[in-house]
Formats: structure tokens, C-alpha cells, sequence
């Protein structure tokens, strides 16, 4: 089953207590079609660059099966460009210069090729962005998800309500959760939230693992614990990869199958945090990807030997 990803193809420049980068890549829509490529070879993306972006990495991901008809190239333009600086804690950041560039005036064009697409992931963009996509495809997916953040809650509460009331999956971390549903509880939070629209919401909650909730139902997915993190940023956008690939190259959507999509996006986030940017997706084989989920399956695996009545 295809799967069409639209996001922010960039430059990133990151520093972390344990070292710092100059500009290398990043962007939630790479990241998203790296972490997918372990389980969908027929994958489609939807970005844009300037003409400042390396052809090396684009040929990389056309090499795991994306299909880069609609990754825009614009001559004489930059791409987008974003710096942040990590706190000792790696759980917080700050923002040092954010360049939009391209990004600006981008308008997501959807090839005739793309048409008829299974999946659909919306990266973090605009809601209005996100929105447009989708009323760009001229059959809806089987099933679309979606990323967003609490500057979008900020500056475009009521066009991100609109664009959530179009998807059936939002993945959002716990602090955005509770700013976009005015509650504390992550349970009531949920509720709310998912009265918005969405069938299934994903709350992400970094180092404590992730949250899954679809009707009354809830799946709680761990995060392994790791003895170095070296650059968390492109992790949920990695998890959120590892996930819809998953579920796009199964073509199952019971909740039993969203659950082991989890597991997957969970695993490959893993990777994701242990070094620099792309650099651990991109060097990983599956067999390392099948060991670590081993790992994960570990961690919650028990059995109950006597009922204490």
C-alpha cells in the first residue's frame, strides 16, 4: 500500500550537551520517509527545498523506495533552516534562528502520479498547509494522520481545528494535548480531543514512552532506556515514520495492529536519539532494527503466576 508523506525537507544546526553540528539535515518529512522506508518501499513525499539542498540525499531516499516526483527544487532559493540549542535535561530547547526560506510561500502540489494514494502522513506544517493537501487529493486516503504543534495553538487554533476534524489520527506530544483541550488529564484530554475528530490520538511523552487511545481503549508503548541521547530532535517525527510505515506496508487498521505499529515507531525513535540528525537512520540494517524491537517486546513481558484473591 502506498504512502504519501508531506513535510519540511531542511537544514539543521544542533547543540546538545554532548557536542554541537553544523548545518546537516533534517526536517520532519525526511525523517518521517527514512523511518517509513523500513517498511514501505512504495512511499511518495511532498516538500519543498532550494537549490542549496544536496542531490546525495535525495538520491538516498529515492534508493529506499520514495518516490521524489514531488519534492520541489527552487532555483536561487534557500531551504528552510532551523537552529535550537538543548537544555541538560534534553527534554527542553531553545530556538536560535529559524530561517523559513522556501518554506514561506510553499504550495503543496500533488503530481497525477500521487493521486489514488493508500496513506497519508502530514508532518508538522501549517494547518493550512495540511489542509490543502488533503482537499488537493482527489480520493481519500484509507487512513490520514497528522503532526502539529503548540505554535500552530497558538497563532492558528481555528484552522488546526478544522484541519484535525479532517484526519483520523493526530500525534501530538503531552503538552500539547493539554493546551489544545483545556485539560490536565491526559484521559480527559484524550476525550476531548478525539470529539474533535480524530478516531485515534497519539500522545507522545518523550523519555516515558507513548500513548494510544481509540474508543475506550488505551495502549501504553514504553521507551527504551537508553545510556546516552544525543540529539532527540528528529524522534517523533521518526516515530511517527516507524508507525504509518508499519501500518501502510500491513494494511491493517484494528487497534491490536496500531498497538505493534507503536512498538515499531518507538523502536526506530530509539535509533533516531543516539546520534546526530539523519546520521542513525540512515545506518542501521533491519536486523538491528529486529533485535531492538526484541528489546521493547522485553520490556513489558510478563506473566502472572499467582491471583491473590
Amino acid at each position: 500500500m502506498s504512502l504519501l508523506t508531506v513535510g519540511s525537507v531542511a537544514f539543521d544546526a544542533i547543540e546538545t550537551p554532548f557536542g554541537k553540528t553544523d548545518k546537516i539535515i533534517g526536517g520532519a518529512g525526511t525523517y518521517i520517509a527514512l523511518a517509513a522506508s523500513f517498511y514501505n518501499k512504495d512511499q511518495k513525499i511532498v516538500a519543498v527545498v532550494g537549490d542549496d539542498f544536496p542531490q546525495e540525499m535525495i538520491d538516498q531516499l529515492s534508493s529506499r523506495g520514495v518516490d521524489t516526483e514531488g519534492l520541489q527544487i527552487k532555483e536561487g532559493e534557500k531551504s528552510f533552516f532551523w537552529s535550537g540549542k538543548y537544555h541538560n535535561d534534553m527534554n527542553s530547547r531553545d530556538t536560535l534562528v529559524t530561517e523559513l526560506n522556501v518554506l514561506e510561500t510553499f504550495d503543496p502540489v500533488i503530481p497525477e502520479s500521487y493521486q489514488g494514494v493508500d496513506y497519508l502522513m502530514l508532518g508538522n506544517l501549517t494547518p493550512q498547509v495540511q489542509k490543502t493537501v488533503i482537499e488537493r487529493l482527489t480520493e481519500r486516503p484509507k487512513l490520514i494522520a497528522m503532526d502539529t504543534m503548540n505554535f500552530w495553538m497558538d497563532i492558528a487554533m481555528d484552522d488546526l481545528k478544522e484541519t484535525i476534524a479532517m484526519v483520523d489520527i493526530l500525534i501530538i506530544n503531552d503538552e500539547e494535548a493539554r493546551q489544545l483541550s483545556n485539560e490536565y488529564s491526559l484521559v480527559k484530554a484524550s476525550k476531548v480531543i478525539r470529539a474533535m475528530g480524530p478516531k485515534y490520538l497519539i500522545i507522545k511523552k518523550g523519555e516515558h514512552g507513548a500513548l494510544l487511545f481509540h474508543g475506550d481503549k488505551v495502549f501504553f508503548s514504553p521507551a527504551l532506556p537508553l545510556e546516552e541521547v544525543f540529539d532527540p530532535t528528529g524522534a517523533g517525527d521518526t516515530f511517527a515514520g516507524g508507525f504509518m510505515g508499519y501500518v501502510s506496508s500491513t494494511d491493517d487498521h484494528s487497534f491490536e495492529n496500531m498497538k505493534r505499529a507503536m512498538i515499531h515507531g518507538s523502536a526506530l525513535a530509539s535509533f533516531c536519539v543516539e546520534k546526530f540528525g539523519t546520521q542513525k537512520l540512515e545506518e542501521i540494517t533491519q536486523a538491528d532494527l529486529d533485535a531492538r524491537i526484541e528489546e521493547f517486546v522485553s520490556l513489558a513481558n510478563f506473566e502472572i503466576t499467582q491471583v491473590i484473591s
